[in-house]
């Protein structure tokens, strides 16, 4: 069997369950509505989260799909309980504690280069930072 030859690969983010046919999908040139399908099946228990997808395009037009985790910053927003991050770091416009940091670094674990959780807390913790979410219980 010969290998497929690659036409692109996009990586773009979608509501779960929420995928339509349109311009960011067209440019990649695959079927819209067969791949609207198929990502809406796979993400519908996943409602009200952003969805991160990395479509490989080929060129007969088929395609794979491989769903990532939720952004970190949409995680803490929403256990932040805030619409938006600071426009400066040096602003605290909310506040998570250490606790909710493991969690959302537990399931992100499979998508973020760290060696364990404690590593993954870290790098989410930046995260916070930079969005001017203070971490209470952390360093």
């Amino acid at each position: 069997m010969s290998k497929k030859k690659i036409a692109k690969v996009a990586k773009l983010q979608f509501p779960a369950g929420g995928a339509k046919p349109g311009p960011a999908l067209a440019s990649v040139g695959i079927n819209m509505p067969q791949f609207t399908q198929a990502f809406n099946d796979a993400t519908k228990e996943r409602q009200g989260d952003i969805v991160p997808v990395i479509i490989t395009a080929y060129e007969d037009k088929s395609f794979d799909f491989v769903l990532k985790t939720t952004p970190a910053s949409i995680l803490l927003k929403k256990a932040a309980k805030i619409n938006k991050g600071a426009s400066d770091s040096k602003d605290s416009v909310g506040t998570v504690s250490a606790d909710q940091v493991k969690e959302i670094a537990e399931y992100k674990m499979q998508d973020l280069n760290a060696n364990d959780v404690e590593g993954a807390m870290k790098i989410i913790a930046g995260t916070a930072r930079n969005m001017g979410i203070v971490v209470e219980g952390m360093e």
